[in-house]
């Protein structure tokens, strides 16, 4: 028999699903009995054979306190008619519901908390400022589910170090799914005669938006014919449509679909990853396949995935003089960019994980921890 496991998280599903989740949900399925407790997105149907999801409540302010005060009681449920072997929750807030709502029911499920990056970022560089307020709250909860969960799954040597950190050994580390097929279905295209960055993102502080809107005025006053695109959305929307507005050579957008995400690479001469925290750097992995080289920080996972230097250049976290100087220069000498980027995809292939290969470390995961 195949294990029974569910998934519960705070990720927002579309059914029915796209190719990419569709494929790796496929190959989960061929190993693993499965549920998935999670959020759905506006416009999307809320149930399916293997899907629970919660669809968006007003007013909107509310939603995400509304969602996790909700949770407890729809695990509850799982846990009573699913009865599974094993729970999976990404991140901690999610596994401390869980266990709270496993001590309710008196479940014999054990729960693996699947920890994608530092919890201390969500009150601090994610949405209102007002966040804050729960710094002391939710700077308990990350000890509290890594310690007492029954085992911990990280996706990067950085995340393994935030566990150890709690005096605990994670039970596995391999990176999170990362479907690179439609980056890799054309050969990389050249780099554009004009120089431009492509940043694609949360608009949030813990990507570092703030800190690139400040470099990009240095960076337009030394390269005028330097472009900046924009990819995203968040708390941070404002500053890109202001910049957008008043610097030329910069545009902003919301949303790309992956296809058009690897157009918008090839269109780019680097991709920029200013984050202050990060839990794995995916989009770096898109950019490598298409040949891109990364400007990022020195911050969280981005170290694991680009080498200073080698695949790309890294700067401090939050310095904004020295992410401009490492724009300019990369943008300006196609020679370095072209070098960078070789490298890059080079090694692409050692992050890019396989909907069967991530399906088969899950499952070798799920079998260790339910005996």
């Amino acid at each position: 028999m195949k294990p029974r496991v569910l998934f519960v998280s705070r990720e927002r599903f579309r059914l029915p699903l796209d190719d990419t989740q569709r494929r790796k949900w496929d190959a989960v399925g061929e190993l693993l009995d499965y549920r998935v407790v999670a959020a759905a997105q506006p416009g999307s149907p809320t149930q399916a054979e293997r899907f629970r999801l919660a669809g968006p409540t007003r007013p909107r302010a509310l939603d995400g306190a509304l969602y996790y005060l909700r949770l407890p009681v729809r695990v509850a449920r799982e846990l009573r008619n699913f009865q599974p072997d094993v729970v999976i929750a990404q991140n901690v807030h999610e596994t401390v519901l869980v266990l709270g709502a496993r001590a309710a029911v008196r479940s014999r499920a054990r729960i693996v908390l699947d920890l994608h990056g530092d919890w201390r970022v969500a009150t601090r560089l994610y949405g209102s400022r007002l966040r804050a307020l729960l710094n002391p709250v939710n700077d308990l909860v990350g000890p509290v589910a890594v310690r007492r969960a029954d085992a911990v799954r990280v996706i990067s040597a950085w995340t393994a170090g935030l566990v150890r950190a709690e005096g605990v050994e994670p039970a596995a580390v391999f990176p999170a799914f990362v479907d690179v097929t439609a980056f890799r279905e054309r050969p990389p295209a050249p780099l554009p005669v004009e120089p431009c960055a492509l940043f694609i993102g949360v608009l949030e502080r813990y990507k570092g938006f703030d800190v690139l809107a400040d470099a990009w005025w240095q960076v337009a006053r030394e390269l005028p014919q330097a472009r900046l695109r924009v990819v995203g959305r968040g708390t941070l929307a404002p500053q890109a449509a202001r910049l957008a507005a008043e610097v030329p050579g910069v545009s902003w957008q919301e949303k790309l679909s992956p296809p058009e995400v690897a157009t918008a690479l090839d269109e780019a001469t680097l991709l920029v990853l200013p984050s202050r925290a990060e839990g794995l750097g995916r989009v770096a992995i898109e950019a490598f396949c298409r040949r891109r080289p990364v400007v990022g920080s020195l911050a969280g996972g981005i170290p694991d995935v680009v080498a200073h230097d080698d695949t790309g250049v890294l700067v401090p976290p939050g310095d904004s003089a020295a992410l401009a100087a490492a724009l300019v220069r990369v943008l300006a000498d196609r020679s370095l960019a072209e070098r960078l980027g070789v490298a890059g995809e080079k090694v692409a292939a050692e992050w890019a994980v396989a909907p069967d290969v991530y399906a088969a470390r899950v499952g070798v995961l799920v079998r260790e921890v339910a005996g």
